[in-house]
């Protein structure tokens, strides 16, 4: 009865499946710590791949190109890298550290570069600027928008200045001023208004535009000089106009001044030729007067010097130089005369009677004239 009891039991045992056994604490553990350090080992080496590109990238981006027409300085926390010159890197590529730690700082070296002093000049918009309508201004000018210069006579103009430099001492220009930029035009409105005050107001527009324009070139190189900006000058225009509102007025009186000069130029002109023909005039008849006069002195010296040389001979032979000289007197009055007669005078004075016979002109042989023969 126990068998079947057992029996019966271990059948009851195969009709019903039993769960697994779980596993053990400890193995878990081992488990879930590789799996973690697995994903760690991962993480580490695609952290570390980012930090190598990263790292690359930073360093990389330290490249920089320097132009042809500039220079370049790199500052490390603030302070230039080598001294001088030195610190100036040329044309081409180079490398620093990227920012914060390296900054490069680029300076402008043989461009030319231009500053605009428009301190006396009018208001005007970029628009009316580039298509050269600056319109005809108000009923009087605006002191608030205008601005102007006051010449020598106490006269209103409108005057501005374009100045062209080139950098010298990069250094200098880039370090030692806040903006050189504007340090050069302050000094080139000084220069404009310190002009315009020398100058009275028709020198500027008309009779003296290129000195007026000098003027004030020499003047703001003697500011840039005294500054010690480390720049070149190397050009400097000036343009002045009369204020617009006054525009017909100053082209009257311009058209006056031109019509007066042509006047003068022509009276001058006039003046000019009549003086040289005289001159000339007077130089041809001087000139002549001396060359008779040369001559004239010339041939008195000749004939003194011939009757001294005559005047012993006649001294000794009276007649014989009075015969001599009265023939070579006729040769010379006679000189185209075919014959000649000489007829001396009897012992008393008186002179001799010459008769001749003059016949009629030969008459011309006459031509026989041939008679026809016979036949």
């Amino acid at each position: 009865m126990s068998d079947d009891h057992d029996h019966s039991h271990h059948d009851h045992d195969h009709g019903h499946e039993h769960p697994p056994a779980a596993p053990e604490p400890a193995m878990v553990e081992d488990a879930g710590s590789r799996a973690l350090a697995e994903a760690l080992k991962s993480s580490f080496f695609i952290v570390q791949v980012v930090m190598v590109v990263m790292v690359g990238i930073f360093l990389f981006s330290g490249f920089f190109k320097v132009g042809p027409n500039e220079r370049a300085i790199i500052l490390r926390f603030g302070a230039p890298v080598g001294e001088g010159n030195k610190a100036l890197l040329g044309a081409g590529l180079h490398w620093s550290f990227p920012y914060p730690i390296d900054e490069v700082v680029r300076i402008p070296y043989s461009e030319i570069l231009q500053v605009k002093s428009t301190v006396g000049w009018y208001f005007t918009t970029p628009e009316q600027e580039a298509l050269n309508n600056e319109g005809q201004g108000g009923a009087s000018l605006n002191p608030a928008v205008d601005g102007y210069v006051i010449t020598g006579d106490g006269n209103i103009l409108h005057s501005r200045a374009t100045l062209y430099y080139r950098v010298e001492d990069s250094i200098r220009y880039k370090f030692d001023f806040v903006n050189a930029s504007n340090t050069v035009q302050s000094a080139l409105d000084n220069a404009l208004i310190y002009a315009a005050s020398r100058f009275n107001v028709d020198a500027v527009l008309t009779s003296e535009i290129a000195r007026f324009q000098e003027t004030v070139r020499s003047r703001v190189t003697k500011l840039v000089e005294a500054q010690n900006l480390g720049i070149v000058i190397e050009h400097c225009e000036v343009q002045s106009r009369p204020p617009r509102q006054l525009k017909t007025a100053f082209d009257a009186v311009l058209t006056a001044v031109s019509a007066r000069d042509k006047l003068m130029n022509d009276a001058l002109s006039d003046q000019n030729r009549t003086t040289n023909r005289a001159a000339a005039d007077a130089a041809g008849i001087i000139n002549a007067a001396q060359a008779q006069g040369i001559a004239l002195v010339d041939a008195v010296g000749a004939e003194a010097t011939n009757f001294a040389d005559l005047l012993p001979r006649y001294q000794a032979n009276p007649e014989l130089v009075e015969n001599i000289l009265l023939y070579e007197t006729f040769g010379h009055v006679l000189t185209n005369a075919q014959e000649k007669w000489y007829i001396p005078e009897h012992a008393d004075g008186k002179p001799w009677e010459i008769r001749l016979q003059l016949s009629r002109e030969p008459q011309a042989p006459k031509q026989s004239v041939a008679m026809p023969s016979p036949h």
